[in-house]
């Protein structure tokens, strides 16, 4: 019996680590022991079984990590198969609530929807990136978005001079994007504003591509764009919602 109810506490355990992976990786074993409460040998244990079941990757220290002497850090990151083995109920969800609302209100109360969940999200990161020059808002911003578990990172664009580029390894909604992208376009507007220059979504996760890229315009790296904040989240809030027509309601910022 004893042996039995130690399992069900292993694979719970073993459950909430992979999903710690999942919302904040890549991410430390050290940092996963702290969240969880466990030793550094417990930690391995439950790490080292998610690695033989596929279900995490290890991942060498990050460019931007700057470390001593010693071995270099190891970061571990969900896969496609362990991302794909978590059960997808709130999704479902989620889904049917937004199909719903678009078959009693259309597809403007989708988009005001998506608007108005993006909005907080926006106002919390408006400090963060307002206080920040404008050739480091697009880190800030990453920075920000990983706190909240999008593995974001900020990268130059392509071609000298071209801008800067926004990655996200994950995507907490990614399910619910596929069929309403109206998601995907309430974030990207949200960047633009909080950037204080244009942006484009290149890539999404939604759409089957591994990474969500977005294209930051170089003007504001520059500063060109001014050096006063970016306009607040209000307008993307009710009211400014309200005064959208219905031919924009659908339309995304670039």
């Amino acid at each position: 019996m004893g042996e039995k109810t130690m399992g069900v506490t292993e694979r719970d355990t073993r459950a909430r680590v992979a999903r710690l992976v999942l919302e904040h990786g890549p991410i430390t074993a050290s940092a996963l022991g702290d969240r969880v409460g466990l030793t550094p040998a417990a930690i391995r244990r439950h790490l080292d079984a998610l690695l033989a079941e596929g279900m995490i990757e290890i991942r060498r220290a990050r460019p931007q990590t700057r470390r001593g002497r010693g071995r270099p850090a190891k970061w571990f990151a969900i896969t496609d198969a362990g991302r794909s083995a978590f059960v997808h109920a709130y999704d479902d969800l989620a889904t049917s609530a937004l199909r719903f609302l678009a078959e009693k209100a259309g597809e403007r109360a989708v988009t005001e929807f998506a608007r108005r969940q993006i909005a907080d999200l926006e106002r919390r990161y408006l400090p963060v990136v307002q206080e920040a020059p404008p050739h480091l808002r697009v880190r800030k911003l990453a920075e920000a978005l990983s706190g909240d578990g999008y593995a974001a990172a900020a990268a130059k664009g392509p071609r000298p001079g071209g801008g800067e580029q926004l990655c996200q390894h994950h995507c907490p909604v990614a399910h619910v994007a596929a069929e309403f992208p109206q998601l995907c376009e309430a974030e990207t507007e949200a960047f633009s504003r909080l950037l204080g220059t244009p942006v484009q979504r290149l890539a999404t996760i939604a759409h089957g591509d591994g990474i969500c890229t977005t294209h930051v315009s170089p003007r504001s790296l520059r500063g060109e764009a001014g050096e006063g904040a970016p306009e607040g989240p209000a307008q993307a809030g009710p009211k400014a919602i309200d005064d959208i027509s219905d031919e924009e309601s659908g339309r995304t910022s670039l």
